[in-house]
């Protein structure tokens, strides 16, 4: 059985016992199954947790490439706050320790708006517009789709997503909203572009089942491609929305990371640029998770020039506020344009060499990967490793590659991926020597090979028979009791 299913019927008895013991009943947002997080996704990460590798202490534990995590720059950050030691004493700050001690508007500080919308204007290229008056912040990109999904759609309304999607939308658009997700099917074959074709099924697909469709939600650059979306294909969608008379709703947490000749376009700079776009329909949730590689300073922001919108949302940003001392703190380091400029450019030249270290060492041991241009991540088939070209198969696959080769990868049926067989796998969370030695585990594994009815571990001397998985399922069980954690509060 499935090892989500199996959890899903512990919990099920769990509660039916509850009943009958007489214990008070809970709300139903409490014991809804709509969080995802008995996804392989999260499972993932709490077998790492119990088992972490360290090149000293635990050579044999499990290596983290679950987790878009951008470390390539941390060591600039860390030359600039060396260079910038007054500010922890609220040196040179413009603001005194007692204002930002204080209560402060939802708004957030002013000065940190405009200097994050001009970050903002210059990931993207100085090609949009960003008026801080229009910025409402948010403690990370989850706070911010969650907010925004709660100002488009009521719940049973539904937002239209385009698989394959990061397994956090599950949780950020669903769990407490009541909103409903309906995947817009892409697939390889055109290396999973958003069509106007998909889009319209869905369309109908929603329409069919009584659903009242509010919104298509994009990532650009994708998550778990790690794709950017052609100005074409953002055209289209656009068009396709304007037609529908629905909102277009833009995750850009990764759009300082494209590292391709080819510049990163925003969905605002399209709208921006065209007057048969209605600018109140069309909203961008951004952080500085990725780009700036600061997922622990709790930093996102919903754009919109909808007033109804940024009016709700800074109501609802009440319950997820960023601290002032935060936003102090990062409103010096986006003011030092040189520095932010330096930055950036090097993380793009550092990604696109370890993306294409990375790339190269897949294919010379024969595994083949989507090409992609921008992320911390490379979007993987293994489909020829499969025991069986089904769900099953992936999730046998995954365990062996969790459990026995030792590497946290996230299989692509977390991400409701329409074809078995593909794994997003991270290389921008760690240092070149671990990325290598996960590429030999890999290395490994393939030379050992596989047989229809078995598959041959990449660490040790055994074969694990499809049978075996129940064992590992159980194992894997047992993980799930340790305390989640996620890469996804972005």
């Amino acid at each position: 059985m499935h090892l989500c299913c199996v959890l899903k019927l512990a919990r099920v008895g769990e509660s039916s016992r509850d009943r009958k013991m007489g214990f008070c009943s809970l709300s139903t947002l409490a014991t809804a199954d709509r969080h995802g997080e008995d996804s392989p996704y999260f499972a993932g990460w709490k077998a790492y947790d119990l088992n972490p590798y360290h090149p000293l202490f635990n050579p044999t534990g499990i290596i983290q490439m679950g987790l878009a995590e951008n470390q390539v720059g941390t060591d600039l950050l860390e030359e600039w706050l060396d260079k910038h030691t007054d500010i922890l004493a609220w040196k040179g700050t413009l603001t005194s320790f007692k204002e930002t001690a204080l209560y402060q508007d939802y708004h957030g500080l002013a000065k940190f708006r405009k200097a994050l919308a001009g970050f903002m204007v210059e990931v993207r290229g100085g090609r949009v517009k960003i008026d801080p008056d229009r910025i409402v912040l948010t403690a990370g990109a989850t706070a911010g789709n969650e907010i925004l999904t709660f100002c488009i759609a009521d719940p049973g309304e539904a937002l239209l997503v385009p698989t394959p999607y990061y397994p956090g939308f599950d949780r950020d658009l669903r769990w407490r909203t009541g909103v409903d997700i309906i995947p817009v099917k892409c697939n390889s074959h055109n290396n999973f572009e958003i069509t106007l074709a998909a889009l319209e099924e869905a369309y109908q697909e929603g329409l069919n089942n009584k659903k009242s469709i509010k919104a298509v939600l994009i990532t650009n650059p994708s998550n778990p491609l790690g794709l950017t979306i052609s100005p074409q294909t953002l055209s289209m969608i656009l068009d396709f929305a304007t037609k529908k008379s629905i909102h277009v709703m833009a995750d850009e947490v990764y759009a300082g990371t494209v590292f391709s000749s080819q510049p990163f376009t925003s969905i605002l700079e399209i709208a921006q640029s065209s007057k048969k776009y209605n600018p109140n329909t069309v909203h961008v949730v951004y952080s500085l998770s990725k780009d700036l590689g600061l997922p622990g300073f709790r930093i996102g922001a919903i754009y919109s020039s909808n007033p109804t919108i940024i009016t709700a949302s800074r109501r609802m940003s009440s319950f997820s506020l960023i601290s002032s001392q935060t936003q102090v703190l990062l409103k010096c380091l986006l003011s030092d344009r040189t520095f932010i400029t330096t930055y950036l450019t090097t993380i793009r030249e550092r990604l696109k060499r370890r993306h294409g270290e990375f790339v190269k060492g897949l294919r010379d041991i024969g595994v083949d990967c989507l090409e992609g241009n921008s992320g911390l991540f490379s979007w993987v088939s293994l489909r020829k490793l499969l025991t069986a070209d089904n769900w099953e198969g992936e999730m046998k696959l995954w365990r062996v590659i969790l459990e026995e080769i030792g590497l946290n990868v996230s299989p692509g049926c977390s991400f409701h991926c329409g074809e078995p067989g593909w794994f997003r796998v991270c290389y921008g969370n760690m240092s070149i020597d671990d990325m290598n030695v996960a590429l030999g585990r890999i290395r490994t594994f393939m030379s050992r090979g596989r047989t229809d009815n078995v598959v041959l571990l990449g660490n040790s001397n055994v074969l694990v028979a499809p049978e075996a998985s129940a064992a590992v399922g159980a194992r894997l069980a047992r993980v799930l009791d340790a305390e989640q954690q996620t890469e996804s509060f972005a």
